[in-house]
């Protein structure tokens, strides 16, 4: 009995209906353009956890969601002696990925070497580096579980014209990414490096942002700047912790 009724813009009821979808679309579009659109990377749920549980051992079990500027899962040892550590060992980064893994050798060996340089500046800014185990020295270890390239020439339609920029941040909003982005998972373990007392275990995934300098950057640039974020936070975090600035939780 309804196959009479059709979506047709050209009647005049249909058309205002018409009209007013798209512009709820556009008004939702723009919110979330207000919230998104200044980010360089997004946090993004983890789905196969293989290669992370193969890098983090049985505390992969115990791992919980984060929270806001924290990343996806992670794990802190609240009873341990955090303000004890003044000095930290940054093992070379190392690449455990899953058969599902898309990233060229190539591609996740220069990753992998940028997470590497990027964890020494950042972590050399808040404590002493060393490569000799000892009282109050942390040890870092981390891997890169998965990377993904982004499409400069697709991405840099879908950032820098306005109606494809809509329509997607309409798509990040139905699939919680932007379309033609790269991204990067990390894991990682923070240990005593005397003991080997486990501190804390740390898994995230970022994807790329809405931030409109992002659209022409290189295939790995979305990556970079996942690992640029996860090594400002991880020096930020420790040094919270060790300082006493923050309970660690």
């Amino acid at each position: 009995m309804f196959n009479h009724l059709r979506l047709d813009p050209t009647r005049p009821a249909m058309r205002v209906a018409f009209l007013a979808l798209c512009g709820c679309l556009a008004l939702i579009a723009g919110a979330s353009l207000l919230l998104t659109g200044c980010a360089a990377t997004l946090q993004a749920s983890i789905g196969d956890r293989t290669a992370i549980c193969s890098f983090l051992g049985p505390v992969c079990r115990k791992l919980t969601p984060g929270g806001e500027g924290q990343s996806y899962l992670r794990y802190v040892n609240s009873g341990a002696r955090w303000s004890q550590y003044r000095k930290v060992i940054v093992d070379p980064v190392i690449i455990v990925s899953s058969a599902e893994s898309q990233i060229p050798p190539a591609a996740a060996q220069h990753l992998a070497n940028y997470f590497d340089a990027a964890l020494k500046e950042k972590l050399g800014t808040r404590f002493k580096l060393t490569d000799q185990p000892g009282a109050g020295v942390m040890r870092i270890q981390v891997a890169l579980t998965d990377a993904r390239a982004a499409t400069p020439g697709l991405r840099t339609i879908t950032m820098a014209v306005p109606q494809a920029r809509t329509l997607s941040t309409v798509g990040y909003l139905a699939t919680g990414s932007f379309p033609f982005v790269g991204a990067a998972e990390g894991a990682a373990k923070v240990l005593d490096s005397r003991s080997g007392e486990l501190l804390a275990a740390l898994a995230d995934r970022q994807v790329g942002g809405g931030h409109i300098k992002a659209a022409a950057q290189w295939t790995l640039g979305d990556a970079e700047n996942a690992i640029n974020l996860w090594a400002e936070r991880a020096a930020n975090q420790l040094y919270a912790w060790t300082s006493g600035a923050q309970a660690p939780r």
